[in-house]
């Protein structure tokens, strides 16, 4: 009867702990392409602004979101009372021939005041917050966002040159409902730059490592540089090592795959 029960226990704790990792994977994957469609809007939405805008100097900067399938790079000019001074929209494709442009001052709408607010805050903490780490050849990437009532900014780190992908470097500053800032931290603990070759030496798969203080799986973080970096790359896979898992990115699907590190260590050796 206790080996039985014993055996009972084992099993739920088994299945509770499955469903808690699948909860995870869910999570983050949801995550990393909400923070890719962000990073998409915000590439090419600078790109069509830039052409058609002609007071540089009023620009003050700018944010992205999504709503449903469609996102959003909305511009805000300087000053302390900023205004929206150009809207990017995007359709899930980003074809920038099928954008809509619209560069009607208009205030902000209340999600919009709010990224506003915590991507301003986020950027005086970078400028003079030491955990903050800059470095040459890169430049910081400020992603706010507002989701499942949480507010939050990521700063991912971009590189300057081509040929070249970087993960780590990535922190999240984390707001209250009132914009107030709770907590701040990074998530890989140091900068990997990841050189994906050229039309001659090329790369199918790329790997990093990570500590336990980042965590067991891929980042968001990781999820967004590889689908902002994957068409050019010619990466079939990013792998990303922990001590207990193994997370495998397919950049084909964009889908993730996660085993144990016991089970891929006896797969590799077959």
């Amino acid at each position: 009867m206790k080996k039985t029960l014993l055996i009972l226990l084992l099993l739920t704790a088994n299945c509770y702990s499955q469903k808690r990792l699948d909860s995870k994977i869910e999570e983050t994957v949801q995550e990393g392409k909400r923070l890719y469609r962000s990073e998409m809007a915000s590439w090419y939405g600078t790109d069509l602004f830039l052409e058609k805008y002609q007071n540089r100097e009023n620009i003050g900067g700018y944010v992205s979101y999504s709503e449903d399938d469609i996102s959003k790079c909305i511009f805000f000019s300087k000053g302390e009372k900023a205004a929206v001074i150009g809207t990017i929209t995007f359709d899930k494709t980003y074809n920038i021939k099928s954008a809509k442009i619209d560069l009607e001052e208009r205030s902000f709408t209340k999600n919009e005041n709010d990224l506003y607010i915590i991507r301003q805050k986020a950027l005086s903490l970078l400028q003079n917050d030491t955990i903050f780490k800059m470095y040459e050849n890169t430049s910081p990437n400020l992603i706010p966002i507002i989701s499942n009532g949480e507010k939050k900014v990521y700063v991912l780190t971009g590189p300057s040159k081509t040929g070249v992908v970087i993960y780590g470097n990535d922190y999240l500053i984390k707001f209250d409902e009132n914009n107030n800032l709770i907590s701040r931290k990074s998530i890989h603990a140091n900068i990997i730059p990841v050189n994906y070759g050229d039309e001659k030496n090329i790369i199918l798969t790329a790997v990093h490592s990570h500590l336990p203080s980042t965590g067991e799986l891929i980042t968001p973080t990781d999820i967004c540089t590889t689908m902002l970096y994957e068409k050019f790359t010619g990466w079939e896979s990013v792998m990303v090592m922990s001590q207990e898992y193994v997370s495998i990115w397919n950049c084909k699907n964009d889908e993730l795959a996660v085993m144990t590190a016991k089970a891929f260590e006896k797969m590799s050796k077959k």
